[in-house]
């Protein structure tokens, strides 16, 4: 697994992706929209801006994941 430090993104702008998704998968996230427009009582026009945070959320909550980065930073750490 590479290093997931992000030192070379020095800014807060947004990093555009282009990527396929399963045509389920794009219901789902359409989906997903609506219900939490109707949830939050605003309208979320573009699907696809909810996969950054979908993202960043997955990745805050996966225990393997956090238990690996722990690991690299603390022997990053250590190292220098």
């Amino acid at each position: 697994m590479s290093k997931l430090k992000l030192s070379a993104v020095l800014d807060d702008r947004p990093a555009k992706l282009t990527v396929e998704l399963p045509a389920a998968v794009h219901r789902d996230l359409v989906a997903y929209a609506e219900l939490l427009g109707r949830e939050s009582g605003q309208t979320i026009a573009d699907p696809a801006k909810l996969v950054g945070p979908m993202l960043a959320r997955f990745m805050a909550t996966d225990r393997a994941f956090a238990k690996e980065r722990r690991a690299r930073e603390q022997s990053a750490r250590s190292n220098n």
